[in-house]
């Protein structure tokens, strides 16, 4: 099942997490798109909690394989 959040982020426009494939979709304001792999459900939870959105993914992206989409 995927999941589609509108973020509140000054960096982060939107993030479409797959449960099933385990990515992760975040498409960025200033431009670009990446899609992460074997994002844990708890991470994405925690990215939609945080204050700062895009803080929080600085601190945690470099755990993830990623693809850029753009």
């Amino acid at each position: 099942m995927k999941r589609r959040v509108v973020l509140n982020s000054s960096a982060i426009a939107v993030a479409t997490y797959d449960a099933e494939k385990r990515t992760l979709h975040l498409e960025f304001r200033g431009g670009g798109s990446y899609r992460y792999f074997a994002v844990p459900s708890f991470t994405f939870e925690a990215l939609l909690a945080a204050d700062s959105a895009g803080a929080f993914w600085n601190s945690v992206k470099d755990n993830y394989r990623y693809e850029s989409l753009a």
